[in-house]
């Protein structure tokens, strides 16, 4: 199925007339690590497990036409993609990274610069004459959440584009929030996109899975050669499991946006939220309540609403960053970035949306009524 129809259509289709043989619409799990071969110096087809695999190829043939890029590298997780990426620069390299970005990345970052002497500058996603002050000889890469995690904040990716090519750097994209679905960031002059596949892409809480993904024949050979090399592959049911997920893409964030933008609507109302964070699509969202104090009580009374890490399911949760995605980065470093010991993250599902609102309702109530006691 060619990506010139419409993404719900190759979303649906995705494997489907890739095996011949008895016609099979939902493509096959291939198990084997290790394929016969027919005599010595032929090679047609597979042979170990790490280096190909017939149901991976699927997914990655799918992933790397669903945003553009010329390659795609399943990998065993999320972070497990931004290691793969990483593997590229040599020693004494320095990044420009987004100063609000996942916590697990800053702890990733900070072993970077322990072990590796990995150098890295943070750039609020703001001021893009600092960005351009940021940028230093030895700078390699340049790695942009958008929107961020979890202050929700966007940037202008063409405009990053320009400045990345200008000086010769790459260019990174974390897509995980917005998926290929809303913003394909390759169309817009990015090198490497990466996904913690696990959330959206999969988007049932039950699959833990990395993509990266990269456009230009030199920089794919490389990646290549490294996700071969390095082995963090994605296992054949786990890639099945994550094409599965990704024929109802399309119908889930639909559903997911209709349900965050109800809440939000919601929250801005509420006398108890001082500010919510919401970047205009998809199903995330952040909101700050107006004490500290409340927030334990808060989520004791949700019900629908699962206190949970992770996000993108098919399932609401809500999430505490400061002591759980983001409690690796120092107190006094996040307070100076507005990540405050008051927001919570919300991963809004795809249940109804009133009763998504009712049950931050019943909440509320609960929380007002201890103060009033």
């Amino acid at each position: 199925m060619s990506s010139r129809c419409r993404k719900e259509t190759f979303l649906v289709q995705i494997g489907n007339r890739k095996e011949e043989h008895f016609r099979a619409v939902s493509t096959p799990i291939y198990f084997s690590t290790a394929y016969r071969h027919e005599e010595i110096g032929l090679q047609d087809g597979y042979d170990y497990i790490r280096t190909g695999n017939p149901t991976r190829d699927v997914l990655e043939e799918a992933v790397a036409e669903l945003e553009g890029g010329d390659q795609a590298f399943a990998t065993s997780s999320g972070m497990a993609a931004v290691q793969l990426v990483f593997s590229l620069f040599e020693k004494g390299s320095h990044f420009i990274s987004s100063r609000d970005i996942y916590g697990g990345n800053y702890r990733l970052f900070e072993l970077f610069e322990e072990k590796y002497g990995f150098e890295f500058s943070y750039w609020d996603g703001k001021s893009y004459e600092e960005l351009k002050a940021l940028r230093k000889e030895n700078t390699k890469a340049i790695f942009i959440e958008t929107p961020t995690n979890p202050l929700m904040q966007t940037v202008d990716l063409q405009k990053i584009s320009a400045f990345a090519k200008q000086y010769h750097i790459l260019h990174v994209v974390d897509n995980t929030l917005y998926t290929p679905f809303i913003q394909r960031p390759l169309e817009q002059g990015a090198d490497i996109v990466i996904h913690s596949a696990t959330k959206y892409l999969a988007g049932h809480n039950d699959l833990l899975a990395g993509l990266v993904i990269s456009k230009g024949e030199k920089l794919s050979e490389e990646l290549g050669f490294l996700h071969n090399s390095i082995g963090s592959v994605l296992s054949p049911y786990d890639c099945w499991s994550l094409i599965r997920g990704l024929k109802t893409l399309a119908l889930r964030m639909r559903q997911h946006e209709n349900n965050a933008q109800h809440v939000v609507d919601y929250l801005k109302r509420h006398p108890l939220v001082t500010d919510v964070y919401y970047p205009g699509r998809s199903g995330m969202l952040s909101f700050e309540i107006v004490d500290e104090s409340l927030v334990s009580p808060f989520l004791k009374a949700l019900k629908l609403f699962t206190f949970a890490e992770s996000l993108g399911g098919v399932e609401s949760f809500l999430t505490y960053p400061v002591t759980q995605t983001h409690m690796d980065i120092p107190e006094e470093v996040r307070i100076t970035y507005g990540l405050s010991n008051r927001l919570l993250r919300a991963s809004v599902g795809v249940e109804h949306g009133d009763d998504i609102v009712a049950d931050l309702e019943q909440a509320f109530q609960a929380v007002e009524q201890l103060e009033v006691t």
